[in-house]
């Protein structure tokens, strides 16, 4: 069961390991960023603690925030008890977002690929921003030599706007995931804190 949960110090283990496994590379929707260096670089109880602590408040479109950020929900994408990846939903975009960013960034350890938890969470992140946030469509972007993810994008409606340097950018329409919710049809819900989508048999 692949589920979207609003990042939680119980899950502190699982939520190191998984960064531990991306090693050097870039961990799309984690949101570590939004904290300083010395605790981004840490994966210690306080670290996740401070971490869930500035995620939290990054949704709160009353909260300050540096130039240049928008309000942003963070959400761990899990199995049970296990986090597998990252998802984040920004609510607005500025001008480097709409040149690459778009409103979604996510990513699925090493380990858990290819068992379809990147399509499975994204699906679940849609209807978060068609249903929670309000949002018509949403941009999202991947490299142009990242197959796997321009297959995931294009699965769940994505349709190819351009190829901007190395960056393909899809539009999804999500007034379909709005009526959906509205007739109540699985799929559709998303709660405050979490969404989950079954594996396909």
């Amino acid at each position: 069961m692949t589920t979207l949960t609003r990042p939680d110090l119980r899950l502190h283990e699982s939520w190191a390991a998984a960064l531990l496994e991306f090693g050097s590379e870039q961990v799309h929707g984690a949101g570590s960023w939004e904290v300083p260096d010395e605790i981004r670089s840490s994966t210690s109880r306080e670290a996740c603690a401070a971490l869930i602590s500035a995620l939290a408040r990054r949704g709160d479109p009353d909260e300050p925030r540096p130039e240049g950020r928008v309000p942003s929900d963070y959400f761990w994408i899990t199995d049970r008890d296990e986090v597998v990846g990252f998802l984040a939903i920004r609510h607005d975009l500025t001008a480097f977002l709409r040149q690459s960013g778009g409103h979604v960034g996510y990513s699925v350890r090493p380990s858990r690929r290819r068992q379809g938890h990147a399509g499975r969470a994204l699906a679940l992140g849609l209807d978060h921003a068609a249903v929670r946030l309000g949002l018509p469509r949403v941009l999202v972007t991947c490299d142009r030599d990242n197959e796997a993810s321009r297959r995931v994008i294009e699965s769940s409606g994505g349709v190819l706007e351009d190829v901007r340097e190395r960056t393909m950018r899809f539009w999804i329409d999500l007034a379909d995931r709005g009526d959906r919710a509205d007739r109540g049809d699985r799929g559709a819900a998303v709660t405050p804190s979490v969404g989950s989508a079954p594996a396909r048999p």
